[in-house]
């Protein structure tokens, strides 16, 4: 499997995104579900946002979290300090583990980045046990994510190169309305709901909204840092005069939608 989320480092995707994920991680367990004495499988733990939350919503018994980067692995691996979490790097579509080695497979901000993310559900339910719970959530690019839109739609001004940019960010696997939903079900998972989840993503002044993406993690980062300097010059003014909207610099509080599905594995 190849991921087409690129990272540099596990402090550049910290700022760029994994302080929203951290926002987002309780309201996904709730959604997911989560009982005491579990063992749970965390696919694409990222900096650890969902795995170390587990530990916190209820008395969970194992949490295995993987991730394909690396960078991510050594992470969480650094940071962590409960002996019932452990990491390994492994592929999303092909996970290392038995049939029904586990009560949960959960999934945070990870299936849109996905080579093939209808097998990486199938592999989900495929380790998780009879009426066990599969869960994943994905960030609504299209319709859900107006900060980023903010600079997608700028940059579309300046830059006629990046129009294939923006539209495969907004239409990325998994991100439409249903389709996450639609690919559950034909994975074989019965009683499969959808929800959306809103947090806010709060920047205390433009170049905490901007700098994040100097730094080549993630889409947008890749996009920016690519940029030839003079454009890139030219994109972050024009992005300033839209955060800042006619107003002093400062603080700015962007709403952000994720789609969120669970299903049951069948007895």
């Amino acid at each position: 499997m190849t991921s087409s989320f690129n990272v540099r480092s596990a402090g550049g995707y910290e700022q760029l995104m994994g302080r929203w994920s951290k926002r987002l991680a309780p309201l996904f367990v709730d959604f997911a579900g989560l009982s005491d004495g579990e063992r749970v499988l965390d696919v694409g733990c990222g900096n650890g946002s969902l795995t170390f939350f587990l530990p916190k919503a209820t008395k969970i018994k194992a949490i295995v979290a993987i991730d394909y980067s690396p960078i991510f692995v050594d992470e969480v691996t650094r940071t962590n300090t409960d002996p019932r979490i452990s990491v390994r790097q492994a592929d999303a579509t092909a996970l290392p583990f038995e049939d029904k080695a586990f009560d949960r497979a959960l999934s945070l901000l990870v299936l849109h980045f996905v080579s093939d993310p209808d097998k990486a559900i199938a592999e989900m339910r495929r380790v998780v046990r009879p009426g066990g719970v599969v869960a994943a959530a994905v960030w609504d690019h299209m319709g859900g994510m107006p900060g980023m839109r903010m600079m997608l739609d700028t940059a579309a001004v300046l830059d006629e190169d990046s129009h294939d940019f923006r539209r495969n960010y907004c239409f990325r696997p998994m991100t439409a309305p249903d389709e996450m939903k639609n690919s559950f079900v034909s994975q074989g998972l019965a009683s499969v709901e959808q929800t959306s989840l809103l947090i806010r993503m709060d920047y205390q002044s433009f170049d905490d909204y901007w700098m994040p993406f100097t730094g080549g993690d993630g889409p947008l980062g890749h996009y920016v840092s690519n940029l030839e300097a003079g454009l890139r010059e030219r994109l972050k003014a024009a992005v300033r005069g839209a955060y800042e909207a006619g107003r002093p610099d400062g603080p700015r509080s962007f709403a952000s939608v994720a789609w969120a599905c669970r299903g049951v594995v069948p007895g």
